[in-house]
């Protein structure tokens, strides 16, 4: 969608509701001449007299054709989802008359709306801010409780609060800089410069705090791609059925089962995690298609955030354990060794034999034993201490590089002031923090960022 394509003054219809079959469907119309437009083909109650938000049971009709019988909700301006004229058609949910209304809408001057553009009309009327818009689709697509109430908070406003006190307060410095410069010969300064540098590094702790919550943020949006890794027969089909409570992974005592990756969901306290069973890893293989398995292996092992490295206690030595955990860390993602098997143990010997390595976890998939220990495990990688419990947490890659690159312009200023740079110079690099906090908001916006971001919408909203 590209917002010069489209014309603000269009009245607008579509489904808001999914496309199939369902007991009632909603079509959502949405301008300034929408209660007319709709009035032309309502059969019932004077909608144009209508108070705000009030609903109405009536027909509509085509050339005295009764199509269906509907409710109509009324939103008037201000007071609707898109700070325009709304009405809200509830009618039977068969895609037939859905469309045979839409058609009508159409004829009577409507047209169907893009893709996100009853949110684009909510954000350009100030309903929303830029970020609170993009919450809308994460709250559609959301899965899980951590993500619903995730978003919730963002669309209703949970950090754009943060971002625009810290955009008026470097606002307000800028500008007493920038007239520094009108006295310059004079040599004044309007602005106490200890103070900037602390207000700059208040509002780079603020920032710094946002960053470090997206890997947290991000989890909860997309989900953890977390891979089972280790060699083969090491049990890690057998700890995929356990952890998704099901037989997915066909499990044998051969060894190179498993030629495929095989990913599951799982969830945990809100959190998905993206679980998925790869292939044995070993040196040498005569077998093609186990070969080729290794090698996807190892892709889903760059592609992780973490890794469950699993191995067997009965026949895994502390060094050879060791050696294969000093190869994952090369990677980037959190590793958490897990020891397998352990109900083969007549004791507890195997704490011993592994004392050295830190962190590891003992369990046995086949019996599950201690696979709560194991979940909490996954859990602590993600959120990493106080991450997520209560506090603001960014869910946007957008946000989190418009932060990243406002850090940097806070960096450039605190560097300017130390160095005693010009105030020319100083004020430049606030300016560009002030920037950056704005793309967030939509304070700064383009049509191709606006384009970007609601061509993903779903069509109604």
């Amino acid at each position: 969608m590209n917002p010069v394509r489209y014309q603000t003054e269009d009245t607008i219809c579509a489904p808001a509701t999914p496309s199939g079959v369902g007991a009632i469907a909603v079509i959502r119309v949405s301008g300034k001449q929408a209660i007319e437009l709709v009035g032309k083909v309502f059969k019932g109650h004077n909608l144009q007299t209508a108070a705000t938000h009030t609903v109405h049971f009536g027909k509509i009709t085509d050339n005295n054709i009764t199509i269906d019988e509907v409710l109509a909700t009324i939103f008037i301006a201000p007071k609707s989802y898109t700070g325009e004229h709304v009405v809200e058609l509830s009618c039977h949910g068969s895609p037939f008359i859905q469309q045979k209304i839409l058609e009508l809408l159409v004829r009577h001057g409507a047209r169907v709306a893009q893709p996100g553009e009853f949110t684009l009309r909510a954000f350009l009327n100030k309903k929303l801010d830029l970020s609170q818009a993009e919450a809308v689709a994460d709250l559609i697509a959301s899965d899980s409780d951590t993500s619903l109430q995730t978003a919730l908070q963002q669309m209703r406003g949970g950090y754009s609060l943060y971002i625009q006190r810290m955009r008026e307060e470097l606002i307000n410095f800028a500008s007493l800089i920038e007239l520094e410069l009108d006295f310059s010969e004079e040599d004044v300064e309007f602005v106490n410069r200890e103070q900037l540098v602390q207000l700059v590094k208040n509002i780079q702790q603020l920032v710094s705090s946002l960053t470090d919550s997206f890997r947290y943020g991000n989890a909860i949006k997309n989900g953890v791609p977390t891979v089972i890794a280790g060699k083969p027969n090491a049990g890690k089909s057998t700890l995929l059925n356990a952890l998704i409570n099901e037989e997915r992974a066909l499990v044998s005592e051969v060894p190179g089962t498993t030629r495929d990756t095989i990913e599951e969901r799982l969830v945990i306290d809100g959190i998905v995690f993206r679980i998925i069973d790869t292939a044995g890893i070993r040196e040498h293989t005569s077998d093609l298609i186990e070969g080729k398995g290794i090698e996807r292996t190892f892709e889903k092992i760059r592609q992780a955030e973490i890794i469950l490295y699993l191995f067997d206690v009965n026949i895994t030595s502390a060094e050879e354990l060791q050696k294969q955990l000093d190869t994952l860390k090369q990677q980037s993602a959190f590793i958490v060794p897990v020891g397998n098997k352990i109900d083969q143990y007549s004791d507890e010997t195997y704490t011993r034999k592994f004392a050295q390595i830190a962190g590891v976890i003992f369990i046995s998939s086949l019996s599950q034993t201690f696979l709560p220990q194991l979940l909490t495990a996954l859990k602590q990688a993600v959120t990493l201490g106080d991450a997520g419990k209560g506090q603001v947490v960014i869910t946007n890659l957008r946000h989190y590089q418009a932060l990243l690159h406002a850090s940097e312009s806070l960096n450039g200023v605190l560097n300017g002031l130390n160095e005693h740079l010009s105030g020319e110079l100083v004020a430049f690099e606030i300016r560009k923090a002030i920037y950056h906090l704005g793309e967030i908001t939509g304070e700064i916006t383009t049509e191709d960022l606006l384009g970007s971001i609601f061509s993903k919408f779903c069509i109604g909203k």
